[in-house]
C-alpha cells in the first residue's frame, strides 16, 4: 500500500510538473506590422524617414515588433485610399497627406494656409500640440505623427519672377486649400497625388507644380522644368506647406501589449516632431543643388512677394474660416490658436 501511495504521489507530482510546463508562457511572438505609402523606394520619405523610424521602433521593442515597409503603393490601391486602408485594417500603418481625402481632416488644414508656416520644426511642434486638443478627426487612428515639409516652391516650364506671371497657369496641387491658393493667384488648380507629377509635366498637362525641393529628386522634376521660384518675403521663403500623417490602425494599436504600445508612443507625436523637422529641412539642400545645376533658381523680389501675399493670405484664410464656420467650428479661433502656437514654438 505504501509503495502504491508513493508511486501515486510521484505520478501526481509528475503530471503537475508537465502541466506547469505546458502553462509556462512561450517566448514572446514577434508581431509584424505592414506600413504602406505612395513614394518610391529611392525617396527621402522612404530612405531618410520611414526606414530609420521603423528600425528604431523595432530595436526598442527588443525585436518583438517587425515593421515591413511597402513603398509605391505595392499593396495596391491609390494614394487617396491610404487613409481608408489604415482605418479599415487593410494595412497597419500608413504615411500620407490628410489632404488626399478632402473634407475629412479639415481642422489641421489651418497650418496649410498661405504664410502661416515659416519654420518646419516650429510648425511640427505646434501641430502636435494642436491635435492634442483638436484631434477628434483622427479618432479612428493611432496618430503617430502629424507634420509638414519645408514648404512649397514653384517648379515651372516658364519663369515666375512676378506675381502676374502666375496668372493663367495650370498648377498641380495635392489639397483643397492648395487649390484655393492657386485660384487666388489667378491660376487654375489641377488636383493630383505626387506620383502623377512626372506625367503631368512631361505631357504639359500643367505649367507648374508646387512641391518642396526634396520631392523633385525622386520624381526627376528638375529634368522636366527649367525654373524654380522661391519667395523673397523676409518672413517666409515658402508660400505655404502641406501636412502629412503617419497613422496606425486603432484596433491594431489597442491589441498590442502595453509595453509595445509604449514603444510606439515613445516614437510618436512631440517625441519625433523636432527630428522630422530637421531631416525634412536637410533634405531640401540636395534637391536645391540639383535644380540649380539643371535650371535657374529664382528668388521673387520682396515687392512681388508682398503682392503675392496680398493676393492670397486674407482671401484664402477667410474662405477657410467660412468653411469651418459652416461645419459648426469657430474658424477664426482655430486660426488664432494656430498662430499663437507657432509664435510660441518659433521663439
Amino acid at each position: 500500500m505504501f509503495k502504491f501511495l508513493k508511486f501515486a504521489a510521484l505520478g501526481i507530482l509528475t503530471l503537475g510538473l508537465i502541466s506547469g510546463i505546458s502553462k509556462t508562457p512561450k517566448a514572446e511572438e514577434q508581431i509584424t506590422l505592414k506600413l504602406h505609402h505612395f513614394m518610391p523606394p529611392v525617396s527621402h520619405t522612404h530612405m531618410t524617414m520611414l526606414i530609420p523610424w521603423a528600425e528604431k521602433v523595432m530595436k526598442e521593442s527588443g525585436g518583438r515588433l517587425k515593421i515591413d515597409i511597402y513603398p509605391a503603393m505595392q499593396l495596391g490601391g491609390r494614394p487617396p485610399q491610404l487613409a481608408d486602408q489604415a482605418r479599415d485594417g487593410v494595412v497597419d500603418i500608413i504615411w500620407t497627406l490628410p489632404g488626399y481625402t478632402p473634407g475629412r481632416f479639415t481642422k489641421t488644414e489651418v497650418f496649410e494656409l498661405p504664410f502661416i508656416h515659416t519654420n518646419t520644426t516650429a510648425t511640427n511642434l505646434a501641430l502636435n500640440k494642436y491635435v492634442q486638443k483638436h484631434g477628434d478627426e483622427f479618432k479612428d487612428y493611432k496618430l503617430i505623427s502629424i507634420f509638414v515639409h519645408a514648404g512649397q516652391t514653384f517648379h515651372s516650364h516658364d519663369p515666375i519672377r512676378k506675381a502676374d506671371d502666375i496668372r493663367g497657369m495650370k498648377i498641380r496641387t495635392p489639397t483643397r486649400t492648395g487649390g484655393w491658393l492657386i485660384e487666388a493667384m489667378g491660376a487654375t488648380p489641377i488636383g493630383a497625388p505626387v506620383p502623377k507629377i512626372p506625367e503631368m509635366l512631361s505631357k504639359r498637362i500643367v505649367d507648374a507644380v508646387m512641391i518642396p525641393f526634396q520631392v523633385t529628386l525622386p520624381l526627376k522634376t528638375h529634368e522636366m522644368v527649367d525654373y524654380h521660384t522661391m519667395l523673397g518675403d523676409p518672413k517666409a521663403k515658402y508660400i505655404n506647406t502641406s501636412t502629412f500623417m503617419l497613422a496606425m490602425n486603432r484596433a491594431k494599436y489597442d491589441s498590442l501589449p502595453t509595453e509595445l504600445q509604449k514603444v510606439i508612443d515613445n516614437n510618436s507625436g512631440e517625441n519625433i516632431a523636432r527630428w522630422l523637422g530637421e531631416i525634412w529641412d536637410a533634405a531640401e539642400i540636395p534637391g536645391m543643388e540639383k535644380a540649380a545645376q539643371s535650371g535657374e533658381l529664382i528668388t521673387m523680389s520682396p515687392a512681388e512677394s508682398a503682392r503675392l501675399r496680398t493676393m492670397t493670405e486674407v482671401p484664402v484664410t477667410n474662405r477657410w474660416i467660412a468653411e469651418m464656420n459652416k461645419k459648426g467650428f469657430d474658424g477664426h479661433a482655430l486660426v488664432n490658436e494656430a498662430r499663437v502656437l507657432l509664435d510660441k514654438y518659433s521663439q
